[in-house]
């Protein structure tokens, strides 16, 4: 039976990310790896997919512990990539859902697989960009000392510049995708600021998650502090909810830290006075979970629950030394009982 068009091309956004010298595409041994794991994930038989096994098992159960070489482990038996079409297909007929679990695996895996490429090959930073600095500190230490600091920060910064993009094309979309609802842009929203007399402008206001038919706007938070109020950020926090409202949409806002704060409870406020509902700690991801259903909950779940999870019981006042060094093959950090190596390429 052919194969119909809509899944092909699904098939393929799960492939590949990019174009050009920037591109990723999986190999098929990491296709088929990834449909393993999203096979397992849900706790189905072979059948559902007709999958045949992988050569060696999967090293560990979850996809987090799993080093990315392991992912190039089948290229000698993978399937190839109309066979791995079919295996799709046929997981599709079992739950639509599917499609949308396996495309997110995916997306997951290209984003870390570019960000490695990244770590790889991002510059160090030249003394024309980053001398002119040296005039706040010069002096105070050995100047070798002082621009060796000025190039590591320099270039952890822009690493993490680079982190803060891919994880914008990655994480927002990604909750949208499992709320059955989707990222817009300021450019095509459907919710407007607002002039000083509350008539709308045009001006779009970009939504973390929009879902049309139910009419309904969702704002993703991590965690609200005092601290977005310091830096100015709280006035268009608060204005999020009334423009909603005047676009005759349903404000939603989740966040995901439980943390209270006096900003928290505003905000909650101001959402459920404007005909929407806030969700907080526990509540937002049980929200969540109902709204993903059976397939996508597990997602969130094991995908998106645990890094964050992990992250937010982090305790900051308690960091750990690193020691850096750079050789010409790798950056090197280094605890007390932990390597992190980064192979470069330049």
């Amino acid at each position: 039976m052919t194969t119909s068009t809509s899944i092909r091309r699904l098939f393929s956004q799960c492939r590949l990310l990019g174009s050009g010298s920037q591109k990723i595409a999986l190999s098929e041994s990491e296709m088929f790896i990834l449909l393993h794991l999203s096979v397992q994930d849900l706790g189905w038989d072979n059948q559902y997919s007709d999958l045949p096994s992988l050569s060696t098992p999967l090293p560990f159960d979850s996809y987090y512990q799993i080093p990315l070489p392991w992912f190039q482990s089948q290229e000698n038996v993978a399937p190839t990539s109309s066979v791995l079409l079919s295996h799709f297909a046929k997981a599709i007929e079992n739950n639509d859902d599917f499609g949308l679990y396996y495309h997110n695996l995916c997306s997951l895996h290209k984003r870390r697989m570019k960000y490695q490429r990244i770590l790889s090959t991002q510059l160090k930073p030249s003394m024309d960009q980053i001398g002119p600095r040296s005039l706040l500190e010069y002096g105070i230490c050995d100047s070798n000392f002082l621009f060796s600091w000025m190039t590591w920060r320099k270039w952890i910064f822009d690493i993490d510049n680079r982190a803060a993009q891919e994880t914008g094309y990655l994480f927002e979309p990604i909750l949208a995708s499992c709320l059955g609802g989707e990222s817009v842009s300021a450019r095509h929203s459907p919710v407007k600021r607002l002039d000083e007399t509350g008539n709308p402008t045009n001006k779009g206001r970009q939504i973390d998650c929009y879902i049309g038919h139910l009419d309904q706007a969702y704002e993703f938070k991590l965690r609200v502090t005092i601290a977005a109020s310091g830096q100015g950020r709280f006035a268009e926090e608060l204005s999020f909810p009334v423009e909603c409202q005047a676009a005759s949409l349903a404000p939603i806002l989740l966040v995901l830290d439980p943390t209270p704060s006096s900003r928290l409870s505003e905000l909650k406020r101001v959402f459920e006075t404007c005909g929407g509902q806030a969700f907080v700690g526990e509540d937002a991801w049980t929200h969540m979970d109902q709204q993903a259903g059976e397939i996508m909950s597990v997602f969130l779940e094991k995908y998106i629950r645990p890094p964050l999870a992990t992250m937010s019981n982090f305790d900051k006042e308690v960091i750990q030394n690193i020691r850096l060094s750079w050789t010409n093959e790798s950056v090197i950090l280094e605890t007390s009982n932990e390597t992190y190596e980064i192979l470069r390429t330049n």
